[in-house]
């Protein structure tokens, strides 16, 4: 499984990076609204910084709207993907852009028919956003599994991206199921890292190295 960083953060994307976890990007306005920076200026460090898929999302809510971003952010590298909504005027841009060759990520996606829909428009991939769908008393995951399911019938090659992630246990389910991608906020993957008993074991072992008599400096 593949794991996307959720962020525009430079900063965390670069710890990903470092720690060789980082496979591509996924960003949104949101995110973008918290760096205080213009999203060109963004994404054009983005693009720079990493190889892998990298989600640009659009803002137009109309199909002409949205294609007129998705080509200029196109441009900005082979690796951008564009982000579009799961709404219809999505779905219509998303079968153009496919036609054109550029990748989409269909996003707010809150159901499996949704994304059925998607895989048909061409999507490269769907973003499925669990944690809110948990929110709501839903069960997220369960989604993943009946889109997954749908996909693997009928032999669909959009990609399933797991998305609002909030925890590890999201992970573990999302990698347990098979989805393709998971896209993570940096905090979430320093979770994943962590374990009590790994602490206390560490701790223990360093204890008793100290114990352990030193040869004597020459």
């Amino acid at each position: 499984m593949k794991f996307f960083i959720d962020s525009a953060d430079v900063g965390d994307i670069r710890k990903a990076l470092a720690l060789g976890l980082c496979d591509g990007v996924t960003t949104n306005p949101s995110l973008v609204a918290k760096t205080g920076r213009a999203f060109d200026d963004v994404l054009k460090e983005i693009v720079s910084l990493v190889p892998g898929p990298i989600s640009a999302e659009v803002t137009a809510t109309d199909a002409e709207g949205m294609l007129a971003e998705a080509r200029r952010y196109a441009r900005f590298g082979e690796q951008v993907v564009i982000k579009v909504p799961l709404v219809v005027e999505g779905l219509r841009a998303v079968k153009t852009l496919s036609e054109e060759g550029i990748k989409t990520n269909v996003t707010l996606c809150f159901s499996p028919v949704q994304a059925l829909l998607a895989a048909k428009a061409g999507a490269t991939y769907v973003s499925p956003f669990v944690g809110r769908l948990d929110d709501i008393s839903e069960d997220g995951m369960a989604m993943v599994a009946d889109i997954l399911q749908i996909y693997r019938n009928y032999g669909f090659a959009t990609q399933v991206l797991v998305a609002s992630v909030r925890n590890p246990i999201h992970v573990l389910r999302a990698a347990k199921l098979g989805a393709h991608v998971a896209t993570i906020p940096y905090s979430v993957i320093e979770q994943l890292a962590k374990h009590p008993l790994t602490d206390s074991g560490l701790k223990k072992f360093l204890a008793d190295w100290e114990k352990v008599p030193k040869a004597k400096a020459r």
